[in-house]
């Protein structure tokens, strides 16, 4: 195993009566999945709760929580190898560890139609995975205008930059 990754950032969307507010969360909560879950659970919502975290720019994770019903996503799997959050996602998701560490190939993991009733289909979710000139950031960042809070995304983003 690598040297441990830092994430860049963790935010929690949630939008209520059509209005987003994205507000930071503690660098600490990505130290463990379930920290994680249980902040984002800890967020006043109705409808859910989104969670974007970026990962030393090289990944991110999306979580989608609804009560005790989580959905995740992780966009590369590779990034395994060398986070103990991408390896707990995994571990969450059922899925193995990818073949031979230093995989080339990076594979998205999880549920790629977790923001589909919100406007963003599977494909374009796999389409963004793909895209190796992005950064986390950059894809979280379109995935927030996508979904109509771009510009409350930036301000969380500016929050802990």
């Amino acid at each position: 195993m690598a040297e441990e990754y830092v994430p860049d950032f963790a935010l929690a969307a949630v939008r209520e009566e059509g209005t987003w507010s994205v507000v930071p969360l503690p660098p600490a909560a990505c130290d463990d999945l379930d920290h994680l879950l249980h902040v984002l659970r800890q967020q006043p919502s109705e409808a859910g709760v989104l969670g974007m975290v970026s990962v030393a720019e090289d990944f991110f994770v999306i979580i989608r929580v609804n009560g005790m019903h989580t959905r995740l996503l992780l966009s590369d799997a590779t990034a395994a190898y060398d986070s103990a959050l991408a390896r707990q996602v995994l571990a969450h998701l059922d899925v193995p560890m990818p073949e031979g560490e230093g995989v080339d190939e990076m594979e998205p993991a999880g549920d790629m139609e977790l923001l589909h009733d919100l406007g963003v289909s599977g494909i374009a979710m796999s389409e963004v995975c793909a895209d190796l000139e992005l950064y986390p950031e950059e894809v979280l960042g379109m995935l927030a205008e996508q979904l109509g809070f771009s510009e409350q995304f930036d301000s969380a983003v500016a929050l802990v930059a």
